[in-house]
């Protein structure tokens, strides 16, 4: 199956089963299920799921039977989107060419249904469903491995420092602490539950983890780059957004060419990392080229 066949595949899957998970917009109280269908349907690659599907994939497990970690990984970045573009945070007013949450249904709905939708999360990891084809002990270590790549020594705590260094110079460890956890802790972590839930080996896990730390890093230098360099049309929202913020960035710390130059080689050393993976790896390569080639 050709690549993008592949991915519009496995989009449908993951679109579908969160339609099924996600209150109905009618349900009451209406607004706050309307604004948490607004942001996880306002479009997006569904990336995480679909590492986390293929990377079960890779070590020999079916995805189909872990749609609700895939869905609660999609949840997690929805919620987190959400708090990401409030005022209080970096103030963005577009996603993906419409407006974000909070300019729809106002700050305070959108706080909520940032909240709903992280625990909404986690609601689909204890599902009865997950209990049938992963032991429970293996369910408990998901549920553990999320909270932690979620909370405070993860993707929260990388938000943190985002906010405390704006305007200020750091240095390279403390740029790539930001990164590494404010976006490839999530992305890291959908690679490495996709293997747990399919009773991976600690060498595959292994495997799959650093893959998915290069690809999580090197999927923010690129968002850093396109800021840049992106078209706003294409990226649906405005660029330059970062260096009238005072964001640290890849680019603004080491230059744009060794930006460009240190993603390629993330995205080339991830791939190298499935080599003993063997066939079934492939499309987790091809999601690492991807990533690197994307414009939006």
């Amino acid at each position: 199956m050709e690549f993008k066949a592949y991915i519009k595949l496995k989009q449908e899957l993951v679109n579908n089963y969160l339609e099924q998970c996600l209150p109905a917009a009618d349900h009451y109280p209406p607004t706050i299920h309307q604004a948490m269908r607004y942001s996880v349907f306002a479009g997006g690659k569904r990336l995480r799921a679909i590492l986390a599907l293929a990377s079960a994939y890779a070590v020999g497990g079916e995805p189909e039977t872990i749609l609700p970690i895939a869905a609660a990984l999609e949840l997690i970045r929805a919620y987190s989107l959400v708090h990401d573009y409030l005022p209080a945070m970096d103030n963005d007013d577009l996603r993906r060419g419409k407006p974000t949450n909070h300019k729809v249904y106002g700050e305070a709905i959108a706080v909520l249904a940032g909240d709903a939708l992280l625990t909404l999360a986690f609601e689909l990891l204890t599902s009865p469903a997950l209990t049938t084809v992963i032991a429970p002990e293996q369910q408990l270590n998901i549920i553990r491995r999320l909270s932690q790549a979620a909370g405070s020594m993860g993707l929260i705590g990388g938000q943190v420092v985002d906010i405390e260094s704006e305007g200020k110079q750091v240095d390279v460890p403390q740029l790539e602490y930001i990164h590494t956890h404010k976006t490839g802790t999530l992305i890291r972590a959908s690679v490495m539950l996709g293997g747990l839930a399919a009773n991976c080996s600690e060498k595959q896990l292994a495997l799959l983890c650093d893959y998915g730390e290069k690809v999580g890093l090197a999927y923010q230098i690129i968002d850093d780059i396109l800021d840049v360099e992106g078209e706003s049309e294409t990226l649906g929202k405005h660029t330059g957004a970062d260096a009238n913020a005072g964001k640290v960035t890849y680019p603004a710390v080491w230059g744009m060419k060794q930006a460009k130059s240190q993603a390629r080689h993330l995205i080339a050393a991830a791939r190298q990392d499935l080599e003993p993976l063997g066939e079934k790896s492939s499309r987790l390569k091809e999601i690492a080229q991807f990533i690197g080639r994307r414009k939006s």
